[in-house]
């Protein structure tokens, strides 16, 4: 099954995509450095990347009529800063907002199926009309605005093409919602919205694939059983006193079906430390010792034993608070690069191409590689049975 990767970043939802099945027919993003990572990896052969068709470019300038074949899945993640709980919130007034390039991509290609991703601050109640804009649009990608013609106006006009229902363009199902990575095994709480769609001839009918991981299940593995522990050999004198985590945990009557979140310990328990064992750490690639640390108000960092906080991207230069590790002890450090993709889910043999600050961002913009496998598998089984 072919495939078209949109703002495509340093490829943690084009990754997934391809660990899911599909082949790529064209990958893209504006973002040089991104576009580094993505050909140093060609270039070295890593296997899921080695023969992405990568195009270095603005969207907006790019043909669709380029692309042979027919195309069973458009996916990508619009550049989120208008709608970042970090940004300025301008949505539609910015110009950085290019959900406007997917509905084109969607109308140009015609694809069976599209995921798209974006920050979870895209569903705030101030933002709630130019979600169901969105939403329409890509319902009903055909219906275009007309010269000058204001959002609302155009929102006004699909959603009279909507409640008629009688429509006979090119149209979409379209679904929505939000994922939590960590109920789905990434050792990161990461919020994402997620929209994905169906061509109305496909008949698929679909859901979002169930959580598979709970907090619960990690509190009774950590309290009840304590195997967690026993599984890291973490020795009792040397583990948390658990607080309100371990009360919980006996307040639970029985043991939670599933599996259990996993944490920044599962993730990067076998890479040594960069600032207690330097030497050792170089062995990794990507694992250097970032100094600078600091915690503050409202950032602390991630416990060793939870899932880490969202990833951030950085937007006044080196990343926020919450890229850092806090150990047992209390005391503080930066996430490495390697620690970082762990946390991303990418495979251990990619590499980044930057500095510690902008390969950062790379990863605090990506979704992680594992969620967005999950969800293009779900798409891809209903599209084989369609």
């Amino acid at each position: 099954m072919k495939s078209v990767e949109l703002f495509v970043g340093a490829g943690g939802l084009g990754i997934g995509v391809s660990q899911a099945g599909f082949t790529p027919a064209a990958v893209m993003d504006w973002d040089r450095w991104a576009c580094d990572t993505l050909r140093e990896n060609k270039e070295r052969g890593l296997d899921l990347v080695r023969d992405w068709p990568l195009h270095e470019c603005d969207v907006r300038e790019f043909d669709f009529g380029v692309v042979e074949g027919e195309i069973d899945l458009v996916t990508g993640g619009p550049p989120c800063q208008p709608f970042s709980m970090g940004g300025r919130h301008r949505a539609f007034l910015d110009s950085r907002d290019m959900f406007p390039q997917a509905v084109r991509a969607v109308r140009e290609l015609r694809p069976r199926a599209f995921i798209f991703e974006n920050v979870k601050g895209l569903t705030r109640s101030s933002f709630a009309n130019y979600l169901e804009y969105i939403r329409l649009q890509l319902t009903y990608p055909e219906v275009t605005a007309k010269k000058d013609e204001e959002w609302l106006v155009h929102l006004a006009r699909l959603e009279d093409y909507h409640t008629r229902g009688r429509y006979k363009g090119l149209r979409y199902k379209v679904m929505l919602r939000v994922l939590n990575a960590a109920n789905f095994g990434v050792p990161q709480r990461r919020e994402r919205v997620f929209l994905v769609g169906f061509r109305s001839d496909t008949s698929v009918e679909w859901h979002f694939p169930a959580p598979t991981h709970s907090k619960e299940a990690l509190l009774w593995e950590q309290w009840r059983e304590e195997t967690y522990w026993d599984l890291h050999r973490v020795a009792k004198k040397d583990r948390p006193d658990g607080g309100a985590a371990k009360a919980r945990a006996m307040k639970l009557e029985r043991k939670p079906n599933g599996l259990r979140w996993r944490t920044v310990r599962d993730a990067i328990s076998d890479l040594p430390d960069p600032e207690l064992a330097p030497g050792s750490a170089r062995k990794f690639h990507d694992h250097r010792f970032q100094p600078g640390a600091r915690s503050y108000p409202g950032h602390t960092g991630s416990p060793l034993d939870e899932p880490a906080k969202t990833l951030k991207a950085g937007v006044h230069g080196v990343p926020g608070g919450e890229n850092m590790l806090r150990r047992p002890d209390g005391s503080i450090r930066y996430f490495t690069v390697r620690e970082s993709a762990r946390l991303q889910t990418f495979p251990d043999d990619m590499t980044f191409h930057g500095s510690w600050t902008e390969t950062m961002r790379q990863l605090g913009n990506a979704v992680p590689c594992q969620l967005g496998r999950i969800v293009a598998e779900e798409v891809k089984e209903k599209l084989l049975r369609a």
